[in-house]
């Protein structure tokens, strides 16, 4: 059983967060008795992700992935197929919505079904602007030096 978490403390003390808390309060409640199709994330290198649905029954034209908005969508619709009379009918087919929340810079590179599992592969490309860069030091004079410099050289009387 799952409890709710009250994120209100951290809202107070944290700032830009509002996404991340709105995310993580609605996981926990949407999470509730959603089980089916079973699922596996795995972690395929240190920026490569992979998520494998279990989608048997399911052919590639029932099943839409959309990526929108750090949302990863995967969803089926199964059509009834007239003409079966069924003594048991074991295998879920029903329609389904798997919602997946994806973090900044999280692309979607490609998806395959094959054997009745839906891979995804997922990839984080942070763009250049983002990432860490070295800034190297120089010998020149500081700034703030240069301009109490000029300041001077501006009240001096010619």
């Amino acid at each position: 059983m799952r409890q709710s978490f009250d994120f209100s403390p951290f809202r107070r003390s944290a700032v830009g967060f509002d996404r991340l808390f709105d995310m993580l309060e609605s996981s926990a409640s949407a999470g509730v008795g959603e089980n089916y199709p079973p699922f596996d994330l795995i972690k395929a290198g240190d920026d490569r992700y992979r998520v494998e649905l279990v989608v048997a029954g399911f052919r590639r034209d029932e099943i839409e992935v959309t990526s929108h908005q750090n949302v990863l969508l995967i969803s089926g619709r199964k059509a009834e197929e007239p003409g079966r009379d069924y003594i048991h009918r074991g295998i879920a087919l029903r329609s389904f919505e798997r919602r997946f929340a994806l973090a900044d810079h999280i692309q979607v590179t490609g998806a395959d079904l094959h054997d009745g599992l839906l891979t995804i592969d997922l990839v984080r490309e942070v763009p250049e602007a983002m990432k860490p860069r070295r800034i190297e030091i120089g010998g020149t004079v500081p700034r703030h030096d240069r301009i109490e410099a000029r300041e001077q050289r501006q009240t001096e009387p010619a």
